[in-house]
């Protein structure tokens, strides 16, 4: 239960796709009223929400517990180690703010989107995608809008590690690429909804072809997951008024980091090697 505790709000928000009609009731009323939940025995909460206990207990095994009361018991670890912190971030930016309020609000939503991602990162997964990654002859980065960002910013990146690597950010071109894949190619899509059908429709067409796909999503069950091999989840931070913001891009390009970096402790001495020729040929590039 120890696990599970800090990732379970995140985690309800992320399932979405995978609850049934009655569980999102249940999941819909723990997130409006978290601190009345943990009052609750299962025969109340049952009738407040007007769904029955089967379905109670059945969305908290979702959430990997054994029952109603382990899971109340760790939410309210939860709300504690949350109301320690006194974030002002969950705060929803106003047009009254401050500048020095907003970059505040906008400085802990970065952070607080951060942590939600170490939360929601299963590490055994992320170690799978590296060893891909390393038996990957190409490797192919697929995202639209402001996904797109992340994906070139995950060709440059992987690039500096002497992999051959391209990103397209162009539903069409994604389309065209994925048909030529094959069983040696990796593809790796990034969508924080996990609804962007540019993408998902690349990563269906590729996984057709026998490469090994990759989403990097904020939802656990969303369209695009249904597509991957593989998930790794970004948390985000988004209020009314914040549609793509810095702190779900940021989000993004950590877990690409957390890859990045993996691979880099990896293979250490050969990282090194392409950063001395990298700076090499800037040298002599300069000296021209």
């Amino acid at each position: 239960m120890k696990d599970e505790i800090g990732r379970i709000l995140p985690m309800i928000q992320s399932l979405d796709y995978d609850f049934t009609k009655s569980e999102k009731k249940v999941a819909k009323y723990i997130l409006e009223n978290r601190g009345a939940v943990i009052y609750f025995t299962i025969i109340e909460f049952s009738e407040k929400v007007e769904v029955g206990e089967a379905t109670i207990i059945r969305f908290c095994r979702k959430l990997r517990f054994k029952g109603f009361h382990d899971f109340k018991m760790a939410l309210a670890q939860e709300l504690s180690l949350n109301n320690q912190k006194n974030k002002i971030l969950d705060e929803e930016l106003l047009s009254t703010d401050s500048p020095n309020i907003l970059a505040r609000k906008i400085s802990n939503g970065c952070q607080s989107a951060v942590e939600e991602t170490l939360k929601l990162m299963d590490y055994k997964v992320l170690d799978e995608v590296v060893k891909e990654i390393d038996k990957a002859k190409r490797i192919y980065f697929f995202g639209v809008a402001f996904s797109g960002i992340a994906a070139i910013e995950g060709k440059y990146k992987f690039m500096l590690l002497g992999y051959k690597v391209e990103s397209y950010t162009d539903n069409h071109f994604m389309a065209m690429v994925a048909a030529t894949l094959g069983k040696d190619d990796l593809v790796i899509g990034i969508s924080n909804s996990g609804c962007a059908l540019e993408t998902i429709k690349g990563l269906k067409i590729a996984k057709s072809q026998g490469a090994k796909t990759v989403a990097i999503t904020h939802q656990a069950k969303s369209p695009i997951t249904k597509e991957a091999n593989y998930t790794l989840l970004n948390g985000t931070k988004e209020g009314p008024l914040q549609g793509g913001a810095l702190n779900t891009r940021l989000t993004q390009l950590f877990v690409l980091e957390l890859m990045y970096t993996k691979i880099l402790m990896n293979h250490e001495e050969k990282a090194i090697e392409l950063k001395k020729k990298e700076r090499e040929a800037i040298e002599e590039y300069i000296r021209r």
